[in-house]
C-alpha cells in the first residue's frame, strides 16, 4: 500500500552533493536542482529574495496615487474582503496609511448582508462621507459594473486582488493582479494580503510628505499580518511568498501588536513559538469565524486596537463565535453524515456527493466538506442558502486526484458561477438546476478525462530505520519549513511496527495515540504516534488497532510542544494492518 519515492536523477544528485541524501531529495522533488536555488529555498533573505515592488504590473502607478492622496489629504478608503486574507490586509493598509498620516478609513462589508466584494450601495455611503479614492484588498477584480459606478461617483479606484480576472476588466485608475494579462513581475502567486503589503512598500520607495519620519525597514513589521494572509489563503508557500510566510513568523513571535498577543493567547498558542499549523488551525479558523458568524469587523478591530481592555474583550469574542461556529458545522456534518447513512441502505453512494439545505449557512459549508471528501474519498459538494439568495457553497476533492476546477467546467451549465482550486471550490447553483446538481455532476466526472495524479498520500520521503536519529531528520526537515501549498511536509514510513499500547483521548475520545515497538531490536517505545479525529481522518482501520498488532504507517515528524523536552513524535497520515 505504501511505497517510497522514486530516487532522484544522478546528474541532479551531483550538483546537489553539498547537501545528504534526504535534503537533496526534496529539494528535487520541489523542483530545485542548483546550489543557488537551494540556497535561496533553504535560507530565504528578505534583502535578497523580497523583489521589487515596481516589477508588479501598474504598482509604481498606483503607489504614486496613493502618494498624491496622502499628500493632498484626501479621503482613502480601503475596501477589502471579510476572510482571514483580506482583513489582515485591510490592518497593512491601515497600520501603513495610520503612520504615514493620511486621511483614511476602511471598509469590510458584511458577508451575509452584503456579499463577496464591492457593492452598489456602499460605494454610494462612501462617496456621500467624501471618499475620492477607493483601494480594493483581495476584491474588486471581477467588480466591472461597481467600479464604474464609483467612477461616475467622483471615485478613483485602485484594485489590489489576486483572483483570475473575466474577460472584461474593471475600468479602475490602476489594476494590480498579478493573473491578469501582460503580468510584468516573475512571481505572481501573491494573496490579497501579500499584495497590499507589497503595495505599502512601493509606496514608502515613491515618498510622500512625512516620509523621512518613517524608519527604514518598519515595513517589516506589517509581515506579521501580510504572513497571516499568506499562510490562511493557502496560496503556494514557494517563491517570494515563502520569503513573507517565514519573516511573517518571525514577526509574530515578538509582535507588540495588543490584539495578537491576546488571540494566541485564547487560542492557547505560544507565541514565542508560533508556527504556520497554528496559523492555519488555531489563528485563521478564528478570524474566519467573524464573517462566518458575526461581524468580520470584530476581527479587523481586533488587530487594529492599541486599547488592551478593548482587544482582550474582542479576542474573547472571537474565540465565543469560533465555539459557535464549531458547533453549527458539527450540527450540519451530523446532518450530512445521517442523510449518507440512509442512503447507503439504500445502495452504493454516487461518485460525486452533492446535497444542501436552505437552513445552512455556505460560510460554514467548506469544512464540512473537506472533512465528508476525505472521508469517502470523493468529491463532495454542499450548499445553503443566505438571505434569501441563490444557493452558494463550497466543494473539496477528496484527495482522489481530481480537479474540482476541471468537474466544474465540465457542468457548467448547472453553475452561475464557479472558481477555486484542484481540491477546493466555491459555486452558486442556478435556481432551475439545484435539483440536478449531483447528477450532472457525476455525469461529468465520468466524462473527464483519465486522471494521471498519483495519490500522494501512499507515498514516503523517506523510510524510518534502526540507524536514524529522529532528531536530525526532524531537524533536516523543519528547514523547509513553513511548509503549505506546493511545499508539503515530508512524508515518512515506517513498516512492520507493532503496537506497544493503543489509547483514545479527547472528550469524546476522538483522538488517537500509538505506542511503538519494532521486534528485531529497533527499539521505539519511547516513540509516540498521534492523529487527532482520527475516526474521521483514518477512517475505519483504528477501530481494528489492539495491542500486540502489526501495522504499517505513513507520517509527518513532529515536536511535542506539550512534553517535556518537546520529544520528537509523528503526525500520522495513513495506517495499513
Amino acid at each position: 500500500m505504501f511505497s517510497l519515492y522514486d530516487p532522484i536523477d544522478e546528474t541532479v544528485r551531483e550538483a546537489l552533493k553539498e547537501h545528504d541524501d534526504y535534503t537533496a531529495a526534496l529539494l528535487a522533488r520541489r523542483g530545485i536542482e542548483t546550489p543557488e536555488d537551494a540556497e535561496a529555498f533553504l535560507s530565504p533573505s528578505y534583502d535578497d529574495h523580497i523583489g521589487d515592488p515596481f516589477l508588479i504590473l501598474n504598482m509604481e502607478k498606483s503607489a504614486r496615487r496613493v502618494a498624491k492622496a496622502i499628500d493632498e489629504q484626501e479621503r482613502i478608503t480601503v475596501w477589502s474582503d471579510y476572510d482571514c486574507d483580506g482583513i489582515p490586509g485591510g490592518v497593512v493598509l491601515h497600520d501603513f496609511l495610520k503612520k504615514a498620516k493620511a486621511n483614511f478609513t476602511n471598509y469590510i462589508p458584511h458577508r451575509h448582508l452584503e456579499g463577496y466584494g464591492l457593492n452598489i450601495d456602499g460605494i454610494k455611503k462612501l462617496a456621500d462621507e467624501g471618499t475620492t479614492l477607493l483601494i480594493t484588498v483581495d476584491s474588486g477584480i471581477t467588480d466591472v459594473e461597481q467600479v464604474a459606478y464609483a467612477n461616475s461617483l467622483g471615485m478613483e479606484v485602485i484594485v489590489t486582488d489576486h483572483h483570475l480576472p473575466q474577460e472584461v476588466l474593471p475600468p479602475a485608475f490602476a489594476i494590480v493582479d498579478p493573473k491578469q494579462d501582460g503580468e510584468t513581475n516573475e512571481y505572481r502567486d501573491f494573496c490579497g494580503g501579500g499584495l497590499a503589503w507589497k503595495l505599502s512598500c512601493a509606496v514608502l520607495k515613491v515618498g510622500f510628505k512625512g516620509r523621512e519620519n518613517i524608519a527604514p525597514g518598519w515595513e517589516k513589521w506589517l509581515l506579521d499580518m501580510a504572513g497571516l494572509s499568506t499562510i490562511a489563503d493557502m496560496v503556494p508557500l514557494t517563491g517570494e511568498n515563502r520569503v513573507i510566510a517565514k519573516y511573517g513568523l518571525l514577526v509574530m513571535r515578538k509582535s507588540p501588536r495588543m490584539g495578537f498577543q491576546k488571540l494566541c493567547k485564547v487560542a492557547r498558542v505560544n507565541q514565542r513559538s508560533i508556527t504556520e499549523d497554528d496559523v492555519g488551525f488555531m489563528i485563521a479558523p478564528r478570524v474566519n469565524a467573524t464573517s462566518r458568524m458575526g461581524n468580520p469587523r470584530d476581527a479587523f478591530e481586533l488587530f487594529t486596537t492599541e486599547d488592551e481592555v478593548r482587544a482582550d474583550e474582542l479576542a474573547k469574542l472571537l474565540e465565543s463565535v469560533n465555539r459557535s461556529r464549531r458547533a453549527t458545522g458539527a450540527a450540519v456534518t451530523r446532518a450530512v453524515h445521517e442523510r449518507l447513512e440512509e442512503r447507503k441502505l439504500q445502495g452504493e453512494l454516487p461518485s460525486v456527493i452533492a446535497m444542501g439545505d436552505p437552513n445552512w449557512r455556505p460560510g460554514l459549508l467548506g469544512l464540512v466538506a473537506n472533512s465528508v471528501a476525505e472521508e469517502y474519498g470523493r468529491p463532495v459538494f454542499l450548499w445553503g442558502r443566505e438571505g434569501g439568495t441563490t444557493a452558494k457553497g463550497s466543494c473539496r476533492a477528496g484527495g482522489n486526484g481530481v480537479s474540482l476546477v476541471a468537474l466544474m467546467e465540465q457542468a457548467s451549465d448547472v453553475f452561475e458561477e464557479f472558481g477555486g482550486h484542484a481540491a477546493s471550490g466555491g459555486f452558486t447553483v442556478k435556481d432551475d438546476q439545484i435539483f440536478f446538481l449531483e447528477e450532472q455532476l457525476c455525469k461529468a466526472l465520468a466524462e473527464l478525462p483519465e486522471q494521471s495524479m498519483a495519490d500522494r498520500a501512499q507515498y514516503a520521503d523517506s523510510e524510518i530505520l534502526e540507524s536514524d536519529n529522529l532528531h536530525v531528520q526532524l531537524a533536516r526537515t523543519e528547514r523547509f519549513a513553513p511548509f503549505g501549498m506546493e511545499n508539503r511536509k515530508p512524508t515518512f514510513l515506517l513498516r512492520d511496527i507493532r503496537l506497544d499500547k493503543v489509547s483514545w483521548f479527547g472528550k469524546a475520545e476522538e483522538h488517537l495515540r500509538l505506542s511503538l515497538i519494532r521486534d528485531d531490536g529497533f527499539d521505539q517505545k519511547a516513540l509516540e504516534a498521534i492523529s487527532f479525529y482520527a475516526k474521521r481522518e483514518l477512517g475505519d482501520t483504528p477501530k481494528q488497532l489492539q495491542p500486540g498488532t502489526t501495522i504499517s504507517l505513513l507520517a509527518n515528524l513532529e515536536r511535542d510542544q506539550f512534553s517535556r523536552g518537546q520529544p520528537v513524535r509523528l503526525r500520522i497520515i495513513a495506517l495499513s494492518l
